[in-house]
């Protein structure tokens, strides 16, 4: 009776942590694959929770689990942070995701360094997809605490209705607050794992806004346009990501320091537009 072999596109053979995995010692552009392996971005999930189209960036089985492969790595976060610095140098807004515990404290401090938009608690369904429902909300937001800032509030309520204002606030700045001065469409996503952050990946596909986003065994990463295939849950691996996205986005923001920014670039382009359409309108006129 013949028997079939079952062939495992991911090889069985166990490296070592060090140096015997590929490359370890090279240095690619600005992306170091020693920090990646000091950090533990090649560890995987188990190896009966891998997806299979990371077969490509899987290097091997160790102990049960799927060891990725750095060097994929190192080529594959090089694009997205190219791709990030030009969206930023272009004067678009990165939306950063990362509710995650291990990831929340990294967004919100990603986020302030780099002054762009970001959600680190729970993404509310529409962020992106119904602006006009989650506008309102924060135009709302924003109408409260500039009536509570110039006294508006205070003289017109007791200090028991201040207080019931004060706590609207501080739960709509809970929900809100990071994403307060989102545009309506920004450039890209940043996402740190893609099956905690379904819904925003889901959003921002269905608009066709750019993904990156940090993919783990565990995920499919043809639903992102720029995966960075990487251990997802350890905090050192988020941290060290996150380093190399705040540079690029610095990076691409200070070719802007003479130039509109955001929404400014947006309104001028409009303008220009809009007389370059009433010249013509006049010439043909004539």
């Amino acid at each position: 009776m013949a028997t079939t072999t079952k062939v495992d596109p991911v090889k069985s053979k166990a490296p070592k942590v060090t140096a015997d995995l590929p490359g370890a010692n090279q240095t690619s552009n600005n992306v170091d694959i020693k920090q990646l392996l000091e950090a533990g971005a090649h560890f995987g999930h188990k190896t009966s929770r891998w997806h299979p189209k990371m077969a490509p960036y899987i290097h091997s089985k160790r102990d049960g689990s799927h060891i990725i492969d750095l060097t994929k790595t190192v080529l594959a976060l090089e694009k997205a942070l190219q791709f990030l610095t030009e969206t930023a140098a272009a004067g678009k807004q990165v939306v950063l995701v990362g509710t995650k515990r291990q990831a929340k404290d990294i967004i919100e401090k990603l986020a302030e360094a780099t002054g762009m938009p970001y959600v680190n608690e729970r993404w509310l369904g529409g962020m992106l997809t119904n602006q006009k429902t989650i506008g309102g909300r924060i135009k709302h937001l924003k109408d409260l605490e500039a009536k509570m800032e110039s006294g508006q509030l205070a003289a017109k309520y007791s200090k028991l209705e201040l207080q019931r204002y004060r706590e609207e606030i501080d739960q709509m700045n809970f929900m809100y607050g990071g994403v307060k001065n989102m545009v309506a469409h920004p450039g890209a996503v940043f996402l740190v794992d893609i099956v905690q952050e379904t819904n925003a990946l889901r959003e921002a596909r269905k608009l066709g806004i750019k993904t990156v986003a940090m993919v783990d065994t565990n995920a499919d990463p043809s639903l992102v346009d720029y995966p960075i295939p990487a251990n997802d849950d350890a905090i050192k691996t988020i941290q060290l990501v996150a380093d190399y996205v705040q540079q690029a986005i610095l990076d691409g923001r200070s070719t802007l320091r003479d130039e509109p920014s955001g929404s400014d670039s947006m309104s001028k382009a409009k303008s220009a537009k809009k007389a370059d359409k009433q010249t013509e309108d006049s010439n043909s006129k004539q």
